[in-house]
């Protein structure tokens, strides 16, 4: 048991050292932790017009949308507006962001291993021009 504690507690250190150097746009996205070991399991929070940065994980990861509307878009391809009930799969090593519009928020579960003490990289944040066309484009 103890050992189990002690791989969660390293597995919930290193997820925090590997939050973007940036916060998220909007400042309002909260995660909470659900459970760490084996898998990070995270329920996050968009709050109205809040986006995160671009990034990957090196093992894939799964969303599972509980609340809300949200849009999530792959590196190259459109805006895919997300749901309560949908479950959505990015490939390990995937680019892409995920966030709300101005005027909604959402909740998801998001499901993801670490490989080599390493969760997410962070990219650059999605730029306002990026955004916004992403809006337009649906």
């Amino acid at each position: 048991m103890r050992k189990e504690r002690e791989s969660e507690w390293r597995s919930r250190e290193q997820a925090r050292r590997h939050r973007p150097k940036a916060h998220p746009i909007g400042l309002q996205v909260r995660c909470e932790w659900i459970h760490c070991s084996p898998r990070l399991r995270l329920r996050v929070t968009f709050e109205p017009g809040a986006r995160t940065a671009w990034h990957t994980h090196p093992l894939g990861q799964t969303l599972l949308v509980t609340a809300g509307v949200g849009w999530t878009q792959r590196e190259g391809g459109p805006v895919e507006e997300i749901r309560p009930g949908d479950v959505v799969w990015f490939a390990p090593g995937e680019k892409r962001w995920h966030g709300v519009t101005a005027t909604t928020g959402m909740t998801h579960i998001a499901i993801q291993e670490s490989l080599d003490g390493k969760v997410v990289e962070w990219m650059e944040q999605v730029s306002e021009e990026q955004y916004k066309g992403s809006i337009y484009k649906r």
